[in-house]
């Protein structure tokens, strides 16, 4: 299974992209996971974008293209998510230019579906540890002690792209440059719509029954 998982930041792709993993075994691709480690390895391409990434700019379809396509040229057999990508119109086609040579095709695209309030909520409570990298909330997911991480104790930071003032503007460029992907593959009659709103057990169990009748089970 070949599945492309839009959505706007904060939507819950990366949640939801792990479910689906956990279910049909398949592999999951983030472009922001790999590009984080790429920037964290220190690599050229990771110095390239970390500008971009910081600044909640996309990351320039050339740099973001050679990557994904190395990673999905590693994927197994069983198949992969594509979490974050293609985030334009131009990497839409480029993906299946590549998947058409090797006779392959995209089997669902995924439109995650949830209001910008939300967004903001979910995005600027976020708080990480810099040393383990756990995630919290500070409304949803708390850490046993206050600002500090469960498992190491480290000072707990707000990750430069969750600011209220970067997500905003990530927004601005995803309505702006990601949100005509879906447009994109509509005309195609793929897109699965799925409302991400409520807790994330709810949006799975949504996106579950549209798969699994896409697959017939």
């Amino acid at each position: 299974m070949r599945v492309v998982l839009l959505g706007a930041p904060g939507a819950g792709k990366g949640t939801q992209c792990k479910r689906i993993v956990e279910k049909y075994g398949v592999r999951h691709l983030s472009s922001g996971d790999i590009l984080r480690k790429e920037r964290a390895e220190g690599s050229e391409l990771g110095a390239q974008a970390q500008s971009y990434m910081d600044s909640g700019k996309l990351v320039p379809d050339e740099l973001i293209v050679k990557m994904m396509a190395g990673a999905i040229g590693k994927a197994p057999q069983a198949g992969y998510v594509l979490d974050g990508f293609p985030r334009t119109v131009h990497q839409a086609q480029e993906l299946d230019k590549s998947l058409t040579s090797d006779g392959r095709k995209i089997d669902a695209v995924v439109d995650l579906k949830v209001n910008e309030q939300i967004i903001m909520e979910r995005m600027t409570g976020r708080r990480s540890c810099p040393k383990c990298g756990a995630v919290y909330h500070l409304k949803n997911l708390k850490p046993k002690v206050k600002g500090r991480c469960d498992h190491d104790g480290t000072e707990l930071v707000q990750r430069p792209d969750d600011k209220p003032e970067v997500v905003k503007k990530r927004l601005e460029t995803y309505y702006e440059q990601t949100e005509p992907v879906v447009g994109y593959y509509k005309k195609n009659g793929r897109v699965l719509e799925v409302d991400a709103t409520g807790g994330a057990d709810e949006v799975s169990a949504r996106l579950f029954g549209m798969l699994d009748a896409l697959a017939g089970k």
